[in-house]
């Protein structure tokens, strides 16, 4: 086969949050199989550290830097009536690489890593188009209009994506999707579902990497009574954001009641001025962003997850299970993942009773909450493993069984 121009909306290095975790490995995969051409945005300086190793992965690149002001692509967006989510990433500088990429060198497959990516598309290229859409842009706005959170706007931005999720899925060869659950969701939205080939490729995990016999403990945090509970996450992410204090304002008092000495620990880059307003609170630290999450993982009795909105799979989730730590998460934090409450980790309603009852008695079995533990690191290692997840992707570029074998 020819070569690949993979367009990401961010930077694949550092591997350090969920999107740019996937988007990681795809282009590994992709690596794998023929020569690859990446361009992406840059929007911070640990975004363009990562170009060291995208030059030794990819045979050329084009990083640009996305400084554009949200209310300047919001003012593009009501001027072209489209969703701001592409006019915040276009750039005249990637539309030229772009052209000149498939000029001068032989690409028969464009791979696009989120949907905004999918306005570099060429009108006229006549080679393959995959599309990983991971989850369903659209539904989140309209989920975040309905939550009462900036209704018009977010309304606008779920009914332009909608569309133009549909343009793009038509326009593709595969359009993928993170979870049964999200390709579903996607096919109820479209007008002629028949029309569309929606694919599945889950979400994988380094299980060597998070593995809790390589993990330190965090010392600082282990001298402490506790029992101790860590929510991880980038958190200027409105979803993570609202989870956090939700977590703050009403589990960790609820928690608190059974054990005085129970402390929550938020980890992750971002907090918001309103995450750090609270501070004060008794039991509550706020790590903002750490070198390596594992540490604080390893040291906590349980993982909680209160999402409200989620979209897709959610790496904390299968992190945490990897690390062999019960994990307590809502009904849509689970969404992709096909394990088993009370086998796996604990389901629960977002209700502070709810969740602090089922803590309690976790905490009260000590052995029922190690085998939990082990159960969910061997779910991880029999279904989310990266080769195995990936391996439809071969497929899906157009690549031969013989072909797709010799990459293997």
């Amino acid at each position: 086969m020819g070569e690949i121009l993979f367009l990401a909306h961010r930077v694949p290095f550092p591997p350090d949050r969920g999107d740019k975790i996937r988007a990681h490995h795809l282009l590994r995969r992709l690596a794998s199989i023929a020569p690859v051409h990446v361009g992406c945005f840059a929007e911070s300086d640990a975004d363009r550290v990562g170009k060291a190793n995208l030059e030794a992965i990819a045979a050329s690149h084009c990083i640009v830097n996305r400084s554009k002001p949200l209310v300047l692509a919001g003012v593009e967006a009501l001027a072209a009536r489209k969703p701001v989510s592409l006019t915040a990433f276009h750039s005249h500088a990637l539309e030229k690489w772009v052209r000149s990429v498939i000029a001068e060198r032989y690409i028969d497959t464009i791979v696009i890593f989120s949907g905004q990516m999918g306005q570099y598309i060429p009108d006229g290229f006549a080679g393959r188009v995959v599309i990983d859409l991971c989850d369903v842009d659209s539904a989140k706005f309209e989920s975040y209009a309905a939550s009462g959170t900036r209704v018009w706007v977010n309304l606008r931005e779920g009914r332009l994506l909608a569309r133009y999720e549909e343009e793009l899925a038509r326009r593709a060869d595969a359009t993928i999707l993170i979870s049964e659950a999200e390709a579903a969701l996607f096919r109820s939205r479209l007008r002629s579902p028949a029309t569309v080939n929606v694919q599945v490729i889950g979400n994988g995990i380094d299980a060597a990497y998070f593995d809790p016999q390589r993990a330190e403990t965090h010392g600082e945090i282990a001298a402490r009574p506790g029992p101790h509970f860590t929510f991880t996450g980038q958190m200027d992410y409105p979803p993570n954001e609202a989870a956090a204090l939700w977590a703050i304002k009403e589990f960790l008092p609820e928690i608190r009641k059974s054990f005085p000495e129970a402390e929550l620990h938020i980890v992750g880059r971002g907090p918001t001025r309103t995450l750090l307003s609270m501070k004060p609170t008794k039991g509550l630290s706020i790590w903002g962003e750490v070198p390596d999450v594992r540490p604080f993982i390893s040291v906590t009795n349980c993982v909680i997850v209160p999402l409200m909105i989620a979209r897709g799979v959610q790496n904390k989730v299968l992190e945490a299970m990897a690390m062999a730590r019960p994990v307590l998460l809502t009904p849509q934090a689970a969404t992709g993942i096909d394990a088993t409450d009370g086998e796996h980790w604990l389901v629960c309603k977002p209700s502070p009773t709810a969740m602090a009852g089922r803590i309690k008695t976790l905490l009260n079995a000590p052995d029922h909450a190690f085998e939990m533990g082990s159960a969910a690191r061997q779910f991880v290692l029999d279904h989310h493993d990266w080769d195995a997840t990936l391996a439809p992707l071969e497929r899906l570029i157009g690549m031969s069984e013989s072909e797709a074998r010799d990459a293997a």
